[in-house]
């Protein structure tokens, strides 16, 4: 019976081998025809042999992939009885820059979540800034939680997670800070093991990655890896897009139960239509993968 047993796990390794060697080179035919530069991690939460990297330690200007980490250390932050997440605070378009502390402001027409422009000097709950940040990517909740929680604690939990390959320097916009080349960066590797730990519920507790993740499942931008993935998938995730970049990066979850981890980061893009085919076919091939 033992017997039996290793060669059926024998033999499904061979045939889940093939599979990914023939995955990899049908993604890597779909990245050749596009002119960005990509890098992907995939993996299957609880089946770490099912997984897939390609150039994932190479650095990436984070864009709004950042918005991710910014809520863990929120989060981590309410655990830690230094305010609840229903607790408000003043909505302000002041910012200093990390360079000289110089003040700027966002624009408005620079920012996806253009409503959180009508609360300025008004109270609005932490967890509707982070649900804003997050679902619509708002930049002026960005820097107010930036400026709330400290970049420099937000490295820290991730340093304590061993979470690597992401470094939070600053809020958007700080104009100043990216001529100096001070930016928040990212890897997918290290993207890929935040959501890893995420999908396991291993972040900040069991309850505060449950709601992170029901906050990541309202993402409101889904034209990238939920593009062509059917409508009873649910993925919870979070893009970022700047001049020159694309990305996405999240937990895919199955109707049948399993889930799995995917970051796709793409920079030097000269199409951003293009490239936003290349990563939904991508994410799409990936799910086939997925029904063998």
């Amino acid at each position: 019976m033992n017997y039996v047993f290793s060669f059926v796990i024998f033999f499904s390794s061979i045939i889940l081998g093939q599979n990914m060697e023939s995955l990899k080179n049908s993604i890597k035919e779909r990245f050749n025809a596009d002119s960005a530069y990509f890098a992907l991690c995939f993996e299957e939460i609880g089946n770490s042999r099912n997984s897939l990297f390609i150039n994932s330690e190479e650095i990436f200007h984070a864009a709004s992939t950042i918005k991710t980490p910014i809520m863990l250390g929120v989060f981590d932050q309410a655990k830690q009885g230094k305010f609840k997440l229903t607790d408000s605070v003043i909505v302000k378009n002041d910012f200093k820059s990390i360079v000289d502390s110089s003040h700027y402001s966002l624009d408005i027409a620079e920012d996806g979540g253009e409503n959180m422009y009508k609360y300025i000097d008004k109270k609005r709950t932490i967890y509707d800034i982070v649900y804003d940040m997050i679902t619509v990517s708002s930049n002026l909740g960005t820097n107010l939680l930036i400026d709330l929680v400290g970049a420099d604690n937000i490295m820290n939990f991730l340093k304590e997670n061993s979470i690597s390959g992401i470094t939070v320097l600053r809020g958007v916009e700080d104009q100043k800070a990216f001529d100096s080349n001070l930016n928040n960066t990212v890897t997918a590797k290290g993207l890929y093991s935040l959501f890893l730990k995420l999908g396991k519920l291993n972040l900040v507790s069991t309850k505060a990655s449950q709601e992170m993740i029901a906050i990541l499942s309202d993402q409101k931008f889904n034209d990238l890896i939920p593009a062509y993935l059917p409508k009873d998938v649910k993925v919870a995730h979070k893009t970022g897009s700047i001049t020159g970049i694309r990305h996405d990066s999240g937990i895919v979850y199955l109707p049948d139960g399993r889930s799995y981890v995917l970051v796709i980061l793409a920079k030097n893009v000269i199409s951003p239509e293009k490239t936003a085919e290349t990563m939904a076919q991508v994410s799409k091939l990936i799910f086939d993968h997925m029904q063998k």
